[in-house]
């Protein structure tokens, strides 16, 4: 069977023979790591070992979440405690230029991590753009509050996770920072107009249309669509994402279990493909409901075949040399310095407020 347009996650920390010989079947593109899956290295190195042997294929990418802050599936005591994305604005309050190089030290650090255990893609960085009164789901995941800042920041974590062997995702196109709602939950609609969003939340990605990746937002815009999320939404693919923006990449959806979509997960995976996307992503690992999304499964062929391969070719090469513990220990310093700057700052605020 011809590897299938699928990311899918596993049940625990190593594939039950059930999963493997599901995976074995349906070949789909990708596999996704959550917590549930992650206890040590050498276990996960055994996990994305089994998951490619299982379809055949070396290459075949596997997927984390490892944003830092409140998203990040590889923990202590084995992995470091990586700082939100905002930590990044801090340092460039007093230095944009060190901001922008912790960045991408930041990346580099990360696809090292994530390079030593066998994944390569890092579903980072967060290309949203937040605004007053939208809700926390976003937050400090996000860069700034400034499209061109969040576009020069996402670049440069993007390049360190490149330099180091691993793909970025830019997410969640075309912006999830106006969002009312966790689209975990509920389905956000963002009623601002065209002009707006193309100014604001659009801006970041595209300005980073050459990264390989993209994950979509379980958004409604009702100046493009008032009916559909991104997700599934046809006008928004062909009209915003490869047309305003411009992305040519692969493009996936976000989860397809989150309860921001509406009907069964077979109808959602229907209507994702229908869209426009290149490739549907399912989290949870349960393995009836992967079934049922594998009955729309489509084969990986024509342009979302070119642009997987596309992908693929942008980490064959040697990771860029990289000396950690010194690596570390400056972005570990940088960090707490710019965080006591910033809580000395805030001290003298309120001392003034007061």
């Amino acid at each position: 069977m011809a590897t299938t347009a699928l990311i899918l996650g596993c049940a625990g920390t190593e594939l039950t023979h059930e999963e493997a010989a599901f995976f074995r079947d349906l070949d789909p593109w990708g596999l996704i790591l959550f917590r549930r899956n992650c206890a040590d290295p050498d276990q996960i190195r055994r996990l994305t070992s089994d998951f490619r042997t299982a379809v055949g294929r070396a290459d075949a990418p596997v997927l984390v979440d490892q944003e830092g802050g409140r998203v990040q599936r590889l923990t202590a005591p084995h992995w470091p405690k990586y700082p939100a994305a905002r930590a990044f604005s801090r340092i460039a309050a007093n230095d944009p230029l060190v901001g922008r190089e912790m960045a991408r030290l930041g990346g580099r650090l990360l696809a090292h991590d994530l390079l030593d255990v066998g994944i390569t893609v890092d579903c980072a960085p967060v290309l949203d753009v937040p605004v007053a009164g939208a809700h926390d789901v976003i937050g400090d995941r996000a860069f700034a509050t400034d499209p061109a800042a969040v576009a020069q920041f996402g670049r440069a974590m993007a390049e360190g996770l490149l330099a180091g062997g691993v793909l970025p995702v830019v997410k969640h196109i075309p912006g999830h920072g106006r969002a009312g709602a966790d689209s975990h939950f509920d389905l956000p609609v963002v009623t601002a107009l065209r002009e707006e969003l193309a100014a604001s939340d659009f801006l970041p990605f595209a300005t980073l249309t050459d990264m390989p990746l993209a994950m979509t937002a379980h958004v409604v815009y009702t100046a493009v669509d008032p009916k559909s999320p991104a997700t599934t939404s046809r006008r928004v693919m062909r009209e915003i994402v490869r047309g305003a923006i411009g992305y040519d990449g692969l493009v996936m959806t976000d989860d397809l279990s989150m309860k921001a979509l509406a009907g069964s997960l077979a109808e959602r995976a229907r209507a994702s493909y229908r869209a426009g996307c290149d490739v549907v992503l399912h989290c949870n690992g349960k393995l009836d409901e992967m079934r049922d999304i594998a009955g729309e499964a489509r084969a990986l062929s024509g342009l979302a075949a070119r642009r997987a391969r596309a992908a693929l070719a942008r980490i064959r090469h040697a990771p860029e040399p990289l000396d950690r513990a010194e690596a570390l220990a400056r972005f570990t310093d940088v960090l707490a310095r710019a965080s006591a700057a910033s809580s000395t700052a805030f001290a003298a605020d309120h001392a003034l407020s007061v």
